[in-house]
């Protein structure tokens, strides 16, 4: 580290890096921590640094400029800024550690997000499933700093374009959103780029209602089907409007047979609350065969495994076609008992209680079904207008 008066002439000629090595320092004996590195890569020219010891008497490098972008003069008087800064309490470095310490989407997602929704969050594993898919590719090397709206747009659209559902595309945008709002409460980034991008939000409240002969010939397949604790599965669902994961983690210590009760675990909820589900006769007869199945402490067992069913897709596949009915989701069973509780009269709020609804909008999906029932109920009342109709066209 040669020191030497540095001149604006010597800045300009004489600049060199010796041949024996790969780097030099020419240290200013007229500003005391200047110094100007010159690389073999780059004879002739070198960068303008200031050598300083921070608040801990850690020595730092901190870099001003390339030396044809600055006079020597000019870089003293930049040095000489920073100089009093640093003796004010600032630290140069102090943005470039922060950019260093802003983790990528994928290392954020990794070892940030998908640990803390592991503990909090049911459906997990689809938010592990898209990050893979589409947003690891998408966003995965940038920093979190360096996500953008307009970026985030594009994405959206591209979804879109690329075959997926409106709805399944505002899935990603929520998850992009859900994540990078955690950032910010987490004191990462400083805001949400994302925090107000419109979503499609396409209308996919699809629902399916059987009619009374449609249900009758699902009825008659499931009393006959030899898969039996499937077949009672089904009907349970259609007897007490249960979601489907509801019903596959019920336990026998749930049911109370003398109440006509069943009490859902919060873990088990949508809601994530405890709720009870009253029991009709039909439900309380399935629940009677089954004992007769399985003396586990789940209600529907596979007999071959001897572990509680989490998954029945292949089983009501078939069973659907067979009652030709392919396009029914498990899910429909609970608009169809929705819609037979409403269609009897019940109100709005009855539906929202039995079916645990915890915002009283969603129940207002079933209010058309509702307003049929009324309907029917105020032509029970009609007045009988014949004759007087009769006797306004004779008069015309």
């Amino acid at each position: 580290m040669p020191k030497i008066n540095l001149t604006q002439q010597y800045i300009k000629r004489q600049l060199e890096c010796p041949s024996e090595k790969n780097r030099i320092e020419y240290c200013d004996t007229t500003f005391p921590g200047l110094y100007v590195e010159v690389r073999s890569t780059s004879q002739g020219q070198g960068t303008y640094y200031l050598r300083y010891k921070d608040k801990y008497g850690k020595t730092c490098h901190q870099k001003i400029s390339r030396t044809y972008e600055l006079s020597l003069a000019e870089a003293r008087k930049r040095a000489q800024r920073l100089k009093a800064e640093i003796l004010l309490g600032a630290d140069p470095r102090a943005a470039a550690k922060q950019r260093k310490q802003v983790p990528t989407y994928s290392e954020f997602m990794l070892n940030q997000y998908l640990p803390y929704v592991k503990a909090r969050k049911r459906s997990w594993r689809n938010d592990e499933s898209m990050f893979r898919i589409h947003l690891m590719d998408a966003f995965g090397d940038f920093p979190l700093t360096k996500i953008n709206r307009e970026q985030v747009q594009s994405f959206h659209t591209g979804l879109k374009d690329h075959g997926l559902s409106p709805a399944s595309c505002d899935h990603y945008i929520k998850l992009i959103r859900q994540a990078l709002n955690l950032a910010v409460e987490w004191e990462i980034i400083e805001k949400n780029p994302v925090a107000k991008l419109k979503l499609f939000k396409a209308d996919n409240k699809l629902e399916r209602y059987m009619s009374a002969e449609q249900q009758a010939n699902l009825l008659r397949v499931l009393d006959g089907d030899s898969n039996r604790a499937v077949a009672l599965f089904v009907m349970f669902l259609l007897s007490t409007g249960a979601r489907l994961n509801e019903g596959l983690t019920a336990t026998w210590g749930n049911i109370d047979v003398e109440q006509r009760v069943w009490r859902i675990e919060a873990s088990n909820s949508k809601s994530k609350k405890m709720r009870s589900v009253p029991l009709n006769s039909s439900a309380l007869k399935i629940i009677a065969e089954l004992r007769t199945i399985s003396d586990e402490e789940s209600l529907f067992i596979n007999p071959k495994t001897k572990r509680r069913y989490t998954n029945i897709n292949k089983t009501w596949k078939r069973l659907k076609t067979e009652a030709g009915l392919p396009h029914l989701r498990l899910h429909d069973l609970r608009h169809q008992f929705a819609s037979q509780l409403v269609n009897a009269g019940h109100s709005l709020y009855e539906v929202q209680q039995i079916l645990g609804h915890s915002d009283p909008t969603v129940t207002t999906r079933y209010a058309h079904l509702s307003s049929r029932t009324l309907q029917g109920a105020a032509e029970s009342a009609a007045l009988n207008l014949g004759d007087g109709q009769a006797r306004i066209a004779q008069r015309l």
